[in-house]
């Protein structure tokens, strides 16, 4: 049976807008791409679904978030001037207030609302990944869930590596066509350099993908280049010996392997025109998070340089812990406007627009979380991971261009349909997979228990 979708404007990404647009889905897969009148005549026999003022495009994809934090939105607001501060007591309330079952729902949540949103696909960075993979997988996303590796201190780095081993090893059991496993050295000041090395070497044999935060923050900078501020005086506090290899956190990841492996690095504020060079020349690719980086009084990443350079490059959310929602339509937007206000340090800023934004949500993240030959493109042969984006709305009209209009008028409230895979997942303002209602209850009794320890 082909599903046949139209509406006045498709948006294959990679090629032209096509106005009165439709694509027809066969199983899992896009059959065919073209007008509707064509595509009708095609296909006679199809089902039509006609979504009239709206557009059609790929589903967007969230290269980096934390699904499993998303009880924690709004708890953190107090200690966001602090970064040390902010981490210890997201790491408290996590690892003694949550359970496993918490962190399941929270991850479920949070999955629930990327899908309202038009995110079809995730890169999920998670302590608990089991319970990230159930979730997501439940909820019906595709993604990729990376097992955090922690471990500061170089004398306890053969055993960190062989709990991370642990973890991993059920991991597998719970991949599906759609969500995979893959491993993640937190950041360049909570896992050591031997370890690092470790989990570079396992990723390469393995071909596990590789996730790690870095260079986001002033503290991780001066740890690396100077070994001082909070981060060092943090290890010294622990009695974990720390010798600065004064180094850019970009050139100490390439130095212990990190590198070797293409990864997927969230964040890239603090980076020079060198380490610009290493990214493409190693193949990394960025996770940009513009909202969260500056929710956090990070800085900017210099997004028009990377695009520039022709680094893969595509957005994310991060936790809502940092962010507060998860819209990746919003992060687009604000990550062009953002980009712009930096045009006097990084010229090429200017040129950044509605279609460098576009692809970065759609298609850039495809290559930098490596699916590009499955999603985020409107293709024949191509996975069927679409979305309908509402065009009708008065914030909408008039609208001259479409992906104009999609980056810098709207969000993800006027997603009227998600597809992952072939399968609707919502439509209409329904989740069509779990039952929200026990979830959002689940979610207000988590919000209790942490409010009382706050």
């Amino acid at each position: 049976m082909i599903n046949l979708y139209c509406a006045c404007w498709l948006l294959p990404v990679t090629s032209p807008p096509i106005e009165d647009g439709a694509i027809a889905i066969e199983n899992t897969r896009i059959a065919e791409v073209g007008t509707r009148p064509a595509l009708i005549e095609k296909f006679p026999e199809s089902q039509v679904h006609h979504f009239g003022e709206a557009a059609i495009l790929p589903g967007l994809v969230n290269t980096h978030s934390h699904l499993e934090l998303t009880a924690m939105r709004g708890f953190l607001e107090k200690e966001e001037a602090d970064f040390l501060a902010w981490l210890k007591k997201l790491t408290v309330a996590r690892l003694t207030h949550m359970t496993a079952d918490d962190r399941y729902i929270s991850a479920a949540w949070g999955a629930c609302e990327a899908i309202r949103a038009g995110v079809t696909c995730v890169g999920d960075a998670s302590d608990e990944a089991r319970s990230s993979m159930s979730a997501i997988r439940d909820v019906g996303l595709r993604g990729v869930v990376y097992q955090e590796s922690f471990g500061p201190d170089p004398r306890l780095a053969a055993e960190n590596f062989e709990k991370l081993k642990a973890k991993l090893s059920p991991l597998r059991d719970l991949e599906t066509s759609l969500v995979k496993s893959g491993v993640s050295p937190h950041a360049p000041y909570t896992v050591c350099a031997e370890q690092l090395e470790m989990i570079s070497a396992l990723a390469s044999e393995t071909g596990l993908p590789v996730m790690m935060h870095a260079a986001e923050s002033a503290a991780e900078q001066m740890l690396l280049r100077e070994g001082r501020g909070p981060f060092a005086e943090a290890l010294a506090s622990r009695g974990i010996e720390w010798k600065a290899p004064g180094l850019s956190s970009i050139q100490y990841l390439k130095r212990h392997g990190i590198l070797k492996t293409r990864p997927l690095l969230a964040h890239c504020i603090r980076v020079e025109a060198d380490d610009i060079e290493i990214l493409k020349e190693t193949d990394s690719r960025i996770a940009h998070c513009p909202k969260s980086n500056a929710k956090l009084g990070h800085g900017r990443a210099p997004f028009g340089a990377f695009v520039q350079a022709g680094v893969d490059i595509g957005f994310g959310s991060d936790s809502v812990a940092s962010n507060n929602t998860c819209d990746i339509l919003e992060e687009a937007r604000f990550a062009t406007l953002i980009s712009r206000s930096d045009s006097s340090e990084h010229p090429g800023q200017r040129t950044m627009d509605a279609n460098v934004a576009f692809y970065a949500a759609t298609a850039g993240g495809a290559h930098a979380m490596g699916l590009e030959t499955e999603i985020g493109e409107i293709r024949k042969g191509r996975q069927a991971d679409f979305v309908v984006v509402s065009l009708a709305g008065t914030h909408q009209n008039p609208s001259y261009d479409p992906i104009d209009t999609l980056i810098f008028t709207s969000s993800g409230r006027d997603v009227s349909l998600t597809v992952v895979a072939g399968r609707e997942v919502y439509r209409n303002g329904r989740l069509l997979t779990v039952d929200e209602e026990r979830l959002s209850a689940r979610m207000n009794e988590i919000a209790v228990r942490l409010r009382s320890t706050a």
